[in-house]
């Protein structure tokens, strides 16, 4: 069996959350809008219940949960959602960084292209940014700044609950990506000064398809969002359509899982990454890491290896270890790791480069049997581009 080293780009479903969820597809089907039966208060009940759980998560209200298919669609939400806001109060100037998820780079570019000024900061080498350059480039004029909890290729926790402290008396909103944070990074997500936080249940064991946006406040009109989708008037008015009360429900016990068990997840993980690093030091790969480890989460490492074939490895590696070479939302688009690219590593760097992510529960792979692997993916630069060729050649031919 292949041992999945890609957990973040998604976690295996955890069987007491696919327990919740089948019980949710069977007899709990009802539509949780219909409230003058018993089956739809039953599936209202089992979507409150899934709010409180998610909100506990941050220290938030339920009242602040609004149900997405996932952090993509909450991105989206937040930053869209406040467009309409920044065109009232001419507040017209959005900060970001140059590491962000393409849900997040993706939806500012179409403000940038609606007469907003998207200004991207830059990261240190160590993939971390740092909170007064956030500060020195604040205006009056900015009406949200958006940085993510923790990085998806690097794993480097960014300084959100610094920024928050910063941000408190700022005429602006904060919004944290925690696509890869929440339920993991439980303190920096529950400082009240971040308004908005988006979630998704897949990187905690949940199902895919189901997500959140939390806006803090959200009942008293803390935050002014406008919806971007048009329909019923579900989840505040802000996310029209039929709540999934199945994958709502998975998502909750997740969430609820993720609190009590954050402290040995994270035991078990760190003592996975120390094992991975020990290999790798006496591999003779000469293996560079890249982020701060003081900084980065202990279920994430990404390494570079002189002159490594990464894709080549990938291919070789696949028959018993399961890793990746970046972002798996850039799996379908060309180009080298834009995170890389941000902390200043050389061209060469961004093609030698293996992004290895693990869960609670991933066992040990060979370690000797993936050492020697990866040597067979060291290349001298003109053997890579011989190699490559001839996959393009059999590929078109």
């Amino acid at each position: 069996m292949t041992i999945n080293l890609d957990c973040n780009a998604s976690t295996p479903l955890d069987p007491r959350v696919r327990e919740t969820l089948l019980q949710h597809l069977g007899a709990a089907f009802g539509n949780p809008s219909s409230v003058g039966h018993s089956y739809g208060m039953r599936a209202r009940h089992s979507v409150e219940l899934a709010r409180e759980q998610v909100a506990h998560v941050v220290a938030a209200e339920p009242t602040d949960v609004i149900f997405t298919s996932g952090a993509t669609e909450s991105n989206n939400l937040a930053l869209g959602g406040l467009a309409e806001f920044g065109r009232q109060s001419n507040k017209r100037h959005i900060l970001t960084t140059a590491i962000e998820h393409k849900s997040v780079l993706g939806p500012l570019s179409a403000l940038h292209g609606d007469d907003f000024d998207v200004e991207l900061l830059p990261v240190g080498p160590n993939g971390r940014l740092d909170p007064q350059m956030v500060m020195r480039h604040l205006r009056d004029e900015t009406l949200v700044v958006s940085v993510m909890g923790a990085n998806n290729e690097t794993g480097v926790r960014q300084p959100v609950a610094e920024l928050a402290e910063l941000l408190a008396d700022r005429d602006c909103f904060f919004h944290v990506d925690a696509a890869q944070s929440f339920g993991k990074d439980l303190e920096a997500l529950r400082h009240p000064g971040i308004d908005l936080i988006s979630a998704t249940a897949h990187k905690i064991y949940g199902p895919q398809g189901v997500g959140a946006l939390i806006a803090r406040g959200l009942a008293d009109k803390r935050v002014p969002l406008t919806p971007v989708l048009h329909g019923g008037g579900q989840e505040g008015g802000l996310r029209p359509g039929t709540q999934p009360t199945a994958l709502i429900a998975a998502f909750g016990k997740a969430a609820a899982l993720a609190v009590e068990e954050a402290d040995a997840r994270n035991a078990v993980c760190a003592q996975f990454r120390l094992r991975l690093l020990d290999v790798l030091s006496l591999s003779g790969l000469r293996p560079r890491i890249n982020g701060d480890l003081r900084h980065v989460q202990p279920h994430v490492l990404n390494v570079t290896i002189p002159h490594l074939d990464a894709d080549l490895a990938v291919a070789l590696l696949t028959s018993q270890v399961a890793v990746s070479t970046g972002a798996a939302c850039t799996h379908n688009t060309s180009g080298p790791s834009h995170v890389l690219e941000a902390m200043g590593r050389a061209p060469a760097d961004l093609a030698s480069t293996l992004r290895f992510s693990w869960c609670r529960e991933t066992p040990e792979p060979n370690w000797d049997w993936l050492v020697s692997t990866l040597r067979e993916a060291v290349c001298e630069p003109v053997e890579v581009e011989v190699r490559r060729g001839r996959e393009f050649l059999r590929k078109v031919g």
